[in-house]
């Protein structure tokens, strides 16, 4: 007869592995709040608290970097491959400028976001970068730039977004409240299509038309984002095997956005066949008069600029319309800005000098710089290692390794900022100049603001959207308040993907400005 357990002891084989789970949970789980450097394991490494992070993946990245004492963290994911994540201002010099040959795109990168941006300038190195950067950079001269200023974006701005504005301050749209993310997105999507393509998609119209187009272009972002994000890859290339879940739906978003490219380039080709003496009068032309005229490597380049002129622009200012709508004092000195601008314009009798205008406003280039410190529309950017290398600040890279710089949290960091790094301070930007009575910019080293990147790939549109941002900025604040329809003391989720936005939206509601304020 085998004799029975006794009640303790099955008591105790019952209880003992529940027991254990909880106790090494526990001891794995990083503290919600926690201040320290998380643990790594053998075969897990980080894997636990990265895991418990992955919907605060921003902040908790910025409290790494705030707590290393170099700016500089290694995560060891998943048996045992390496991800070392930087804010040091002198490590983002040498992987953007001092050895750039040896930090590029990477393998690793493209697989994440080929099915979606393919072969265009964002996911590509060596020659076809260099290539796209040299079409592209003729299409950001000052001639170009006072063109897109004067006509695009003044064009957009009287003769659909102020319309708009101003039917939602009359009582035109329902309960008074609008998405005003999605009105800028609107926005600086016909912006993009007009000056890179010469095609008006006709987006932000009173009516808000539906557009599956921009619906896909957003769940493309979102789901080749969270490849990019993704703590174990192998799922999301299995989903993608079989067509399924998130991947299908990847694959028919991008189907939508490249049959959009591919209608654009086929009129752009008729149009400059029927008309050979035509000037190469945006980016797509100057692609497609290159002697480039595959559609699949044009369709490339044309997503990847959408995606650069669509969502960068239009996530600084949902951003910064928020920071000003709760800093008043800002606000006051934004519009005195704007006014003074508008008065020196009309005394020197300048009609048509609108560029310039927008070039001088000191200080809303500032409080658009200090927003997007705060709330950069590219929170993070990865480098793979070609060779084995040794950063500045000690650690060492080995080949494949990615290092992924972290603008987000680098506008967090004390040792950049100093101690008031959580204000919103357009002023740490300017410098009073007594002898002209009035503010001097003056910029940040673009290693420690690499919001634009910085070296060779430093952006080639960053005069363009300061200048597109400018003029939104000006006139919209001329004539209206933008007032958030939130719940006092609600502060808005940072989301980032390929780029930022706000969750949910930023619904507002539009006041009308007392015009002779």
């Amino acid at each position: 007869m085998v004799p029975r357990p006794s009640f303790l002891a099955s008591t105790f084989f019952l209880i003992f592995p529940l027991v254990f789970s909880v106790a090494i949970f526990l001891i794995l789980r990083p503290k919600k709040n926690s201040r320290k450097l998380p643990r790594s394991y053998p075969l897990l490494g980080t894997y636990m608290a990265a895991s418990a992070n992955k919907h605060r993946r921003n902040q908790w990245f910025t409290e790494l970097l705030q707590n290393s004492p170099s700016s500089t963290f290694v995560i060891k994911h998943l048996l045992g491959s390496h991800q070392i994540l930087t804010g040091n201002p002198a490590v983002v010099q040498h992987i953007l400028k001092s050895n750039f040959p040896n930090f590029g795109k990477g393998d690793a990168f493209r697989v994440n976001v080929t099915d979606f941006l393919g072969d265009g300038i964002f996911a590509v190195d060596g020659q076809a970068w260099k290539f796209q950067r040299q079409v592209a950079s003729h299409e950001f001269n000052t001639k170009s730039l006072r063109k897109f200023v004067e006509t695009v974006v003044d064009a957009e701005l009287h003769g659909r977004l102020i319309p708009i504005l101003a039917g939602a301050a009359a009582g035109n749209c329902v309960s008074g409240v609008l998405d005003f993310q999605d009105i800028l997105q609107r926005f600086a999507f016909d912006n993009i299509c007009k000056i890179a393509f010469g095609y008006d998609p006709a987006y932000l119209l009173p009516s808000l038309p539906e557009s599956k187009l921009a619906v896909a272009f957003d769940a493309a972002t979102k789901i080749t984002g969270e490849r990019s994000m993704s703590l174990i890859p192998l799922i999301w290339k299995i989903k993608k095997i079989f067509n399924v879940g998130s991947q299908r739906e990847l694959a028919e978003a991008v189907a939508v956005v490249r049959e959009f490219a591919l209608t654009v380039i086929r009129e752009k080709k008729k149009e400059l066949v029927e008309n050979s003496s035509l000037d190469s009068v945006d980016l797509l032309s100057r692609f497609l008069s290159s002697g480039h005229s595959d559609d699949k490597f044009v369709t490339d380049i044309v997503i990847s600029f959408v995606l650069a002129g669509r969502d960068t622009t239009s996530a600084a200012l949902t951003w910064f319309f928020w920071l000003v709508s709760t800093h008043p004092r800002v606000e006051r000195e934004i519009l005195s800005e704007i006014i003074s601008s508008e008065k020196k314009s009309s005394a020197a009798e300048e009609r048509g000098s609108v560029y310039e205008e927008v070039k001088e406003m000191v200080y809303t280039h500032a409080a658009l710089c200090e927003s997007m410190r705060l709330y950069p529309p590219v929170p993070s950017d990865s480098k793979h290692a070609a060779n084995d290398d040794v950063l500045p600040d000690g650690t060492t890279v080995k080949k494949g390794e990615r290092v992924t710089y972290h603008p987000y949290a680098m506008g967090r960091l004390e040792v950049i900022w100093g101690k008031n790094w959580a204000e919103y301070r357009p002023e740490r930007w300017l410098k009073w100049d007594e002898a002209a009575k009035k503010w001097r910019f003056v910029a940040r080293d673009p290693y420690s603001y690499p919001v634009f990147q910085a070296g060779p790939r430093i952006c080639l549109g960053k005069e363009m959207a300061f200048l597109q941002m400018k003029r939104v900025v000006a006139g919209v604040m001329r004539r209206f308040r933008v007032v958030p329809a939130m719940d006092e003391g609600f502060k808005p989720v940072f989301l980032s993907y390929l780029t930022a936005k706000m969750k949910g939206g930023f619904p507002v509601k539009i006041h009308e400005r007392n015009i002779s304020c």
